[in-house]
């Protein structure tokens, strides 16, 4: 059985100037606690599906993740060394949706060209960079060493 909704259902275009009631429904607040922790967690991987779905730059880091992954296992790293990596991954995927947002949210808002438009995307990806480069760095601190070991 479904729980009563407070407020119904009510369809809006994404321009539209919604009142509070329908942002309710679009947000998941009309809903019990549980109920809205499925909708926010639905919506969540929604967008981790549309980032993995969309940028190449995203397939390219899972490669990445399988590549050091499958090198940790065949190294047999230890656990905290896992959670570094883990860590790691985890961060650099988590930019790279949030400049998958930024990118999307400033052609929805500048659909022309724009110099702050373009500051504001190349700032977001240039966060995305920095994270990257870290991760290269964590990945050669643990896995570089051993690595090494075994080639020379």
């Amino acid at each position: 059985m479904t729980p009563k909704r407070s407020t119904p259902v009510k369809k809006i275009s994404a321009t539209s100037n919604a009142p509070p009631a329908t942002v309710a429904v679009l947000t998941g607040r009309d809903r019990h606690f549980l109920a809205s922790r499925w909708f926010s967690l639905k919506a969540a991987l929604n967008g981790a599906k549309y980032t993995l779905a969309t940028q190449p730059n995203a397939w390219i880091e899972l490669w990445a993740v399988a590549v050091v992954s499958l090198t940790g296992w065949w190294l047999q790293i230890t656990a905290i060394e896992w959670a570094l990596l883990a860590l790691t991954f985890s961060t650099v995927l988590a930019l790279e949706a949030l400049n998958t947002a930024v990118e999307t949210t400033i052609d929805l808002v500048s659909p022309d060209y724009h110099p702050l438009a373009k500051i504001a995307k190349d700032a977001a990806a240039g966060a995305l960079i920095f994270a990257v480069l870290g991760s290269m760095g964590v990945a050669c601190t643990i896995l570089g060493p051993r690595l090494w070991r075994l080639l020379f």
